[in-house]
């Protein structure tokens, strides 16, 4: 090593850096320490140092690409980032294997911002000039079209002071998209009220949502506001509508209709300013068709509509989610994970998400706690299976749902349709094998 560490963040560079890559370093807070390749040095890793290595490739220089693997051997828990030009051939298969081993890949001349901003996740003592800017539109995240849509839509519904209804499947963030409705509108300073009407006991949901007056029922001690009352001035966000019972249905039109409510044992109507967000995961249209819910209140409620995309609808947006999750995770507890590992990032994007954000968060927040490095890896996130039995796109260009079709059923012909020897060669469960039958709908007994 040609340089000493300090201040306990270190950058080993192996190749050779240009001097206002390392200016730029310095000045941010790094050290940069040079490995003497030809004397098989290497990381060098010290007692609490935080230490990124650097595999340069730009110049196509093989001793870094054997050394890199040496020390990949030695440090697995190692974060790596990769350098290379638009020369270099990152399809060979030596450049190509010691890729996957890399958070991050930087194409010359790099991004200098960028770059620090990755290192940046390996620190806990982030200085001013480090630190990664929050998303904006209140935890709106994500750059993909279907998101940058849903950004607009929210921009021009929030100022109109009209009913909203939210849909999308379970865990896709409609109330963070109500919450963001409620604070980019005018009363924003006024109370956000979140109800689960789905959570609601059937025979207190009047009571629960309009409020009762004391003795009105067994147990009313005393009067109650209820929750649209509460809300008086601001938002109040009814989510999983299509649970609401028909009788308070019928009350929540009449509000909706006259701005006013009648607690539960009262004749005294009270005026109520209140905007109402709705949301659902079932299709009300077809609730209204078979009766269980109100064709007139279905109309008042759509009057402006914010479609949630699913999360496999916005792939490109999953390794950002699972960054910030991480990064907010860390912030409120010790963690040692940083960053997720290409095979971890790999089998993210290809998983379906059938819970959508609110499974990746879980899913995040859990691996954040068993890793034991500081990248993040497939069992860590508990998708091994995920990343052993779905292969990535064909060079021919098939989807990868098709892929993944393919290769369980040539896997299954090939094994003479024996279910524990098709897991055994695709290295996964036998659950698992079932489960990917029946989504691709691949009937054993037949093709047997």
């Amino acid at each position: 090593m040609d340089e000493t560490a300090r201040g306990g963040r270190c950058v080993v560079w192996f190749g050779r850096p240009i001097t206002s890559e390392q200016h730029t370093l310095a000045n941010s807070g790094w050290s940069v320490r040079i490995a003497n390749i030809s004397m098989c040095e290497g990381v060098g890793v010290r007692a609490g140092e935080t230490v990124v290595a650097m595999a340069d490739l730009r110049h196509g220089d093989d001793h870094v690409l054997q050394a890199m693997e040496h020390q990949i051997a030695q440090y697995p828990q190692l974060p790596w980032i990769a350098l290379v030009s638009s020369e270099t051939p990152t399809q060979e298969p030596l450049i190509k294997r010691v890729l996957l081993n890399c958070v991050d890949l930087f194409t010359a001349p790099i991004d200098m911002q960028r770059l620090l901003q990755t290192l940046a996740r390996f620190s806990d003592d982030r200085s001013p000039c480090l630190a990664i800017p929050e998303p904006d539109m209140l935890g709106m995240i994500g750059q993909s079209r279907a998101v940058q849509a849903m950004r607009a839509s929210i921009r021009k519904f929030a100022p109109v002071d009209l009913p909203v209804l939210i849909t999308g499947e379970t865990g896709t963030g409609k109330e963070v998209a109500a919450s963001a409705l409620h604070g980019l509108s005018a009363r924003a300073a006024c109370p956000f009220v979140p109800i689960n009407c789905g959570a609601l006991p059937s025979n207190l949901v009047q009571s629960e949502l309009f409020g009762h007056e004391r003795g009105a029922f067994t147990g009313a001690n005393a009067r109650r506001i209820g929750h649209i009352e509460s809300a008086s001035g601001g938002t109040v966000f009814l989510d999983e509508i299509g649970d609401l019972p028909l009788e308070a249905q019928t009350s929540l039109l009449r509000f909706l209709q006259e701005g006013s409510i009648e607690r539960v044992g009262s004749s005294h109507s009270i005026h109520a300013d209140v905007r109402v967000l709705a949301a659902t995961h079932v299709d009300l249209e077809m609730a209204v068709a078979a009766g269980r819910f109100r064709e007139d209140l279905y109309y008042r409620l759509n009057v402006l509509r914010l479609r949630m995309p699913a999360l496999r609808e916005r792939a490109d947006d999953v390794e950002l989610l699972a960054q910030h999750f991480l990064d907010a995770f860390r912030e409120q507890h010790s963690s040692c994970a940083r960053l997720f590992s290409s095979a971890a990032k790999q089998a993210m994007r290809t998983f379906e998400w059938p819970g959508n954000v609110r499974e990746l968060l879980n899913r995040v927040q859990r691996a954040a706690v068993v890793a034991e490095g500081a990248l993040i890896n497939v069992a860590d996130l508990d998708l091994q299976d995920v990343s052993l039995s779905c292969p990535p796109r064909s060079s021919l260009g098939l989807t990868r749902v098709t892929a993944e079709r393919d290769a369980v059923e040539t896997c299954l012909r090939e094994s003479r349709y024996n279910i524990s020897e098709c897991a055994r060669r695709l290295k996964v469960s036998r659950v698992t094998i079932y489960r990917l039958c029946k989504k691709h709908q691949l009937a054993l007994e037949e093709m047997r």
